[in-house]
C-alpha cells in the first residue's frame, strides 16, 4: 500500500479521555480532521475506573471551550459550574456526549501497536519529514490494521501504568506475588463487596498525594460506620512529617484540594490511621495467616497488615513510541523543553509556566505527548492545563504559529510552594503531591507510627484525577 500525501491524512489522537477529546475538538476548530483511537470499550474510560472520586476541580474547569463549542447546538449545557464532579459525572455528562458528537471520529476498542514514519524506521533521515506517520492499531476483534497521519496527539494518558511500591521504582521483591490483597487504585468503599474487603481490616496505605488522602480518608469514614469497627489504616511515607505535608489546606487556591489534605490529616489525628515514615519498602513478605508484613530498604519490618493500597503515581507506557524521535528528560520522561517547568527535584508548586506547542515538540516533528503523559512522572496535572496544551498543538498543525505561541494559562497555587527536593529533612518545606516522588528523608530516624494533630476542621473531600537534599550534618 502506497502511503497518501501527508495533507491527505487525518490527524491521529491516541486516547478518548478529556485531553484528547478536547484535542479533536480544536482539530475541526482548525478544519482539520481527527481520528481518535481509545483503546478502551468506551469513550474515557479511564475516567470510569475511578468513576466514584471526586475532583478537586469544578465543572468550571473541567469543559474544554472549543468541546463547548462542539457541544452546543445538540443542546448540551454545562453543569453548575461551581460544583465538583465525581469522575462517573465527568465520562457520563460530558466525555460521553463529546465522543457522541465526534461520531465516527472516535473508535473504541483501538489499541495503538506502534508508530513510525512511512518506511522509515528511527534510523533513516532520508525524506523522514516528508513521510506520514503510520499507525499501527489492534481492535478487539483480533484484526490488526495500519493507518496513516499528517500529525500524531499522544493523549493516552498514564493510569494503566501505575508506579509500585517499592522505593527504587522497581516492584518490591515478593509484590507481585502478593497481588491478590494490593490494589494500585482508590477503592469504592461505596461497592459492598469493596467495602467488606477493608471493612474491619487493618490496610497500608503508600502514597503521600491526593490519593493517598483520598484513600485514608475513605478509610477512616469505614472506621465510624457501623459497619467498620476495627477498620484501621497505616499510612506508609518514604519521607518524613513537615508542615506541608497534608498539601496547603485553606491557602490551597483549589479548595477542595486543600480540604482533602485536612481530610487525611484528621483521619490521623483521630487514630484512624497511624503514619510510618522515613519508610521505602523493599519487601512484601507474608506471614503464617497470610497477611502482608513490609520490609524496609533498611530491615525494619512492620507489623502486618491485611491489604495494601499503593497509591505511589503513574509513569508513561513508551514502548508503542520507540520508532519515533523523541526528545525526553531523563528522570521525568516528559518533553525537555517541558520538564524544567514541572521538575519536582526543582519545585512542585500546583501554578506552572504558560506552555503549549514549543514545549511538547519532539526532535520528530508532528508528533506531540499531551495531557497527563505529558507530564512524565511529575505531580500536580489539571485538566486546564491539557485543553491549553491541545489547542496550542492544534493551532501549530494548522500551521497558525500566532495563535499557537499565545499561550495564556493561570493555575492556581497549592499553598505550600516553596520548598523542593526528593528527599525531604524532614521539617522542610516539600511542595509535591505526586506520590511517585514521595521521598524519605535519608537521615530519618527508625520508622515509627506517629500521632499528628489537625489544625482546624475538614471541609469535603474531593480530588482531581488520581496524585519528597539529603540530611545535613
Amino acid at each position: 500500500m502506497n502511503a497518501p500525501a501527508t495533507t491527505e491524512s487525518p490527524v491521529v489522537v491516541i486516547g478518548a479521555g478529556p485531553a484528547g477529546l478536547a484535542a479533536a475538538a480544536h482539530l475541526i476548530d482548525q478544519g482539520i480532521e481527527p481520528l481518535v483511537l481509545e483503546a478502551g470499550p468506551t469513550a474515557g474510560a479511564a475516567v470510569r475506573e475511578w468513576s466514584h472520586v471526586r475532583l478537586f476541580s469544578t465543572w468550571g474547569e473541567v469543559v474544554d471551550p472549543a468541546a463547548e463549542k462542539l457541544l452546543a447546538p445538540t443542546g448540551w449545557t454545562r453543569p453548575d459550574p461551581a460544583t465538583y464532579p465525581a469522575g462517573g459525572d465527568w465520562a457520563e455528562s460530558y466525555l460521553q456526549p463529546l465522543a457522541d458528537v465526534l461520531g465516527d471520529r472516535v473508535r473504541t476498542g483501538a489499541t495503538v501497536t506502534g508508530v513510525s514514519r512511512a518506511g522509515r524506521d528511527r534510523i533513516v533521515d532520508a525524506d523522514r519529514e516528508t513521510q506520514p506517520f503510520v499507525v499501527h492499531v489492534a481492535h478487539t476483534d483480533g484484526r490488526e490494521e495500519r493507518l496513516f497521519a499528517r500529525a500524531v496527539i499522544d493523549a493516552s494518558g498514564t493510569w494503566a501504568t501505575p508506579s509500585p511500591a517499592g522505593g527504587s521504582g522497581l516492584p518490591a521483591l515478593g509484590e507481585t506475588t502478593a497481588a491478590d490483597r494490593i490494589t494500585y487504585r482508590v477503592p469504592d468503599l461505596k461497592d459492598p463487596a469493596v467495602r467488606a474487603r477493608y471493612a474491619g481490616r487493618r490496610t497500608a496505605v503508600i502514597g503521600s498525594g491526593a490519593s493517598a488522602f483520598t484513600a485514608l480518608a475513605s478509610l477512616a469514614d469505614l472506621a465510624k460506620s457501623d459497619d467498620g469497627t476495627g477498620t484501621k489504616g497505616v499510612w506508609i511515607l518514604r519521607r518524613g512529617i513537615s508542615g506541608s505535608t497534608f498539601g496547603g489546606g485553606e491557602a490551597d487556591q483549589l479548595p477542595a484540594r486543600g480540604a482533602l489534605g485536612l481530610a487525611a490529616q484528621a483521619a490521623v489525628d483521630e487514630g484512624h490511621a497511624d503514619a510510618v515514615t522515613g519508610f521505602r519498602t523493599e519487601a512484601v513478605e507474608r506471614d503464617g495467616d497470610g497477611r502482608l508484613v513490609l520490609v524496609g530498604e533498611d530491615g525494619r519490618r512492620l507489623d502486618p497488615v491485611d491489604e495494601a493500597i499503593v497509591l505511589t503515581g503513574f509513569r508513561p507506557d513508551l514502548s508503542f513510541l520507540d520508532e519515533l524521535r523523541l526528545g525526553l528528560d531523563e528522570r521525568l520522561q516528559a518533553p525537555v523543553e517541558l520538564a524544567p517547568l514541572i521538575d519536582p527535584n526543582q519545585h512542585s508548586c500546583g501554578t506552572v509556566y504558560p506552555h503549549g506547542h514549543r514545549e511538547l515538540s519532539h526532535p520528530e516533528p508532528g508528533v506531540y505527548l499531551v495531557g497527563m503523559k505529558s507530564y512524565g512522572r511529575a505531580p500536580t496535572f489539571l485538566a486546564m492545563t491539557g485543553y491549553e496544551q491541545v489547542r496550542s498543538v492544534a493551532a501549530a498543525i494548522a500551521g497558525d504559529l500566532d495563535a499557537a505561541d499565545r499561550v495564556e494559562l493561570t493555575l492556581p497555587e497549592t499553598g505550600v510552594c516553596g520548598g523542593a527536593g526528593l528527599f525531604d529533612t524532614p521539617g522542610t518545606p516539600d511542595t509535591s503531591d505526586n506520590p511517585q516522588t514521595d521521598g524519605g528523608g535519608c537521615c530519618a530516624p527508625t520508622p515509627q507510627p506517629v500521632r499528628l494533630s489537625a489544625p482546624g476542621a475538614v471541609g469535603a473531600v474531593a480530588e482531581e484525577a488520581p496524585a519528597g537534599g539529603c540530611c545535613g550534618s
